[in-house]
């Protein structure tokens, strides 16, 4: 699939090409009115998938709108998002929805669609809102020919600037690294629950990440089991308050989610795309892009567990579910991602990190490269790398940040460390080394040289009586490789409510090169998932990790789960956990 991007074509330049601009100009002398529409396409042999989206350059609209345009084509459309879609014979309109009948002044709506062709894919050759025809520019008087404007030059490649897809909250230049110099939101909930805790003020001062894990998260809801019931807006508005710099969110609700994990699976079937971007993205986008929030930093953490499953639990692979090959086949993590990160992106004060899993799932050559590329393939269906500001490991995992005595490069008794079963000929050991090495196969492949990484430290310190303090003097490599690592999983891919975990570093900005952060995406406290199945409205799972008596599977060398007892399911309040990890934190409170 290829992404394609051109604005301010003329329109007889538009109709040869995959995508075209048409300018909106009113029928009225009186009015000084026009907008903008960028039509961008990602398509393939036989169907594409089009992003509209129309810039009120004039007098506000406050009754409803609609855009229309004929294909040149053989194009039909076959489902549309955020506007109502329908099509006769070549000639289209789309209609707003119910919740979005206002255009204000210098203001956007984005709607989008997927439809089939076979030929060539020719742009509209025009377009009009509100049945008045397109223009080059603001103006006062109508037009009595075809406007034309100075054509631009085709793309050939990926384009290197966004598409506008959502007002600007901050129409200046992003800072290279929203973490740097500001103050982190803390989560009121969050911390309410940490300082009931016994000993749980001592932390609960950290920023900690909101989790939108499901459509209702997004306004807020009373009386849930997980993650607390503030809503987007009253969070944003709780971190104005506070005088924060920044707010992180974990936007975190594709279709068919977590295809190889039942404990964290969602709400969206995966035939349901649509719904995530109607329903669950384009509503966060609104909100985020609210102007009074121009002065915050919005950190959007996006889509946990999503991309990396597409490279290793499909067929093939070890792990390999049935929900991962649809996944993969269907390509809704792709296209999800890239919607999420197009209408996030375009936001002038939002910073996108993607998740890229952890040196314990895709360490391997085999997965390293791979996933690097299906990221870039995320980037590219967003429109522009530019929508990425960098990417997140280990975000809710336990992978020790630094091991200083279990080095890929090492050798015990003429021996390879690599060769140890808890190793397992993997490349990396620890997350930071990780991190650095996938940031520059990232910039290698076509990621921005600036990108950044963040790594979850929130419960990766495994302190404690049971944390080595020195190197063992073992000539035999697992003797040696089991007594010196930090990391003490039974598994390295074990990941849920691990027993001996410890909180990690805390939140700090640039600690290392390459690093914009250590974070606490992960709260302390809200667990992986249910030791056994609990019935819940919100759509999630049992997954066997999560229960203590499990003896393991592929994923994990067939070996014990390694999880805690009596645990709620995903993002509830899990006490036991958080007093071990204050217990086994490190650097100790």
């Amino acid at each position: 699939m290829r992404p394609v991007l051109i604005r301010g074509l003329t329109a007889a330049a538009a109709a040869s090409l995959v995508a075209g601009v048409g300018i909106f100009a009113a029928t009225s002398a009186s009015a000084a009115a026009g907008c903008r529409v960028d039509y961008s396409v990602n398509q393939w042999s036989t169907g594409f998938t089009a992003n509209v989206t129309v810039t009120n350059l004039g007098d506000p609209i406050s009754n409803g709108w609609n855009v229309t345009w004929a294909f040149a084509g053989n194009q039909q459309v076959t489902q549309g998002w955020s506007a109502t879609v329908v099509q006769s014979g070549a000639n289209v309109t789309a209609t707003n929805p119910s919740w979005s009948t206002s255009i204000g002044t210098n203001s956007s709506v984005n709607f989008g669609f997927n439809a089939n062709y076979s030929g060539t894919n020719a742009a509209p050759a025009s377009f009009k809102l509100n049945g008045t025809a397109c223009t080059g520019a603001t103006a006062t008087t109508p037009p009595t020919t075809t406007p034309t404007t100075t054509p631009t030059t085709t793309p050939t490649t990926t384009p290197t600037t966004s598409p506008t897809t959502a007002p600007t909250g901050n129409p200046g230049a992003k800072v290279d690294n929203p973490y740097a110099g500001a103050k982190g939101y803390v989560n009121p909930e969050w911390k309410a629950k940490a300082d009931a805790e016994t000993g749980g003020s001592r932390v609960s001062n950290n920023p900690t990440a909101v989790w939108l894990d499901r459509i209702a998260a997004i306004a807020g809801t009373s009386g849930s089991s997980s993650n607390g019931s503030m809503g987007l807006a009253a969070h944003l508005d709780a971190a104005l308050a506070q005088g924060a710099g920044y707010i992180q969110l974990v936007i975190y609700n594709l279709p068919g989610r977590d295809c190889a994990a039942l404990a964290s699976n969602g709400e969206l079937g995966p035939t349901d795309l649509p719904r995530y971007k109607s329903e669950y993205i384009d509503p966060i986008a609104a909100i985020e892009a609210n102007a009074k929030y121009a002065s915050l930093r919005i950190i959007n953490v996006v889509e946990i567990d999503s991309l990396p499953n597409l490279v290793t639990n499909t067929s093939g692979q070890a792990g390999a579910t049935a929900m991962c090959d649809t996944m993969k086949a269907n390509g809704g993590y792709v296209q999800g991602v890239g919607y999420a990160l197009n209408k996030l992106g375009a936001i002038g004060n939002v910073y996108n990190y993607v998740d890229a899993a952890h040196h314990g799932w895709i360490g391997w050559d085999s997965n390293f490269g791979p996933t690097a590329d299906i990221m870039l393939q995320a980037a590219q269906a967003s429109g522009s790398v530019n929508n990425v500001t960098g990417f997140i490991t280990n975000t809710a995992n336990y992978s020790a940040l630094q091991e200083p005595w279990v080095q890929p490069s090492m050798t015990v008794g003429g021996t390879s460390v690599r060769q140890s079963k808890w190793v397992d000929w993997n490349q990396y050991t620890d997350e930071l080394t990780f991190a650095q090495a996938f940031r520059t196969k990232l910039v290698s492949i076509g990621f921005n040289s600036n990108i950044g990484m963040l790594i979850d430290t929130s419960r990766n310190g495994w302190g404690g009586s049971a944390r080595p303090t020195a190197a063992s003097t073992s000539t035999v490599v697992d003797t040696y490789v089991n007594a010196s690592r930090i990391d003490r999983r039974i598994h390295a891919g074990n990941w849920c409510n691990q027993s001996g975990a410890g909180l990690g570093e805390r939140p700090k900005a640039a600690p290392a090169t390459g690093i914009d952060a250590y974070v606490w995406v992960k709260p302390p406290g809200e667990s992986d998932g249910s030791s056994s199945l609990i019935p819940n409205d919100e759509g999630k799972g049992f997954d066997q990790m999560c229960d203590p008596t499990y003896t393991g599977n592929a994923r994990n060398g067939n070996s014990m789960s390694g999880a805690l007892p009596n645990a709620p399911i995903s993002g509830a309040w899990f006490s036991a956990q958080f007093q071990q990890l204050m217990a086994n934190a490190y650097p100790a409170l």
